[in-house]
């Protein structure tokens, strides 16, 4: 991984990790998730948490993730 931290990514930096395959595949194999590092991730790689608190264009992303297409 190019940049994942024990903390998680920066929030101000997930839509840009939500269009990266390599990041959403790499949260969901270690099943911890990309903010916060929690485990159960979704296929959008955030936990329940996380997701929950999710606005746009960030929900808009993740909910590709979830309907089974990756972004663009």
């Amino acid at each position: 991984m190019d940049r994942l931290s024990e903390s998680g990514w920066p929030r101000h930096q997930l839509a840009w990790v939500l269009a990266q395959n390599k990041f959403v595949a790499e949260a969901r194999r270690l099943d911890s998730c990309l903010l916060c590092r929690s485990p159960k991730v979704n296929e959008a790689g955030l936990c329940e948490g996380c997701y929950a608190s999710l606005e746009p264009p960030d929900i808009d992303l993740a909910e590709r993730w979830l309907a089974g297409a990756m972004p663009r």
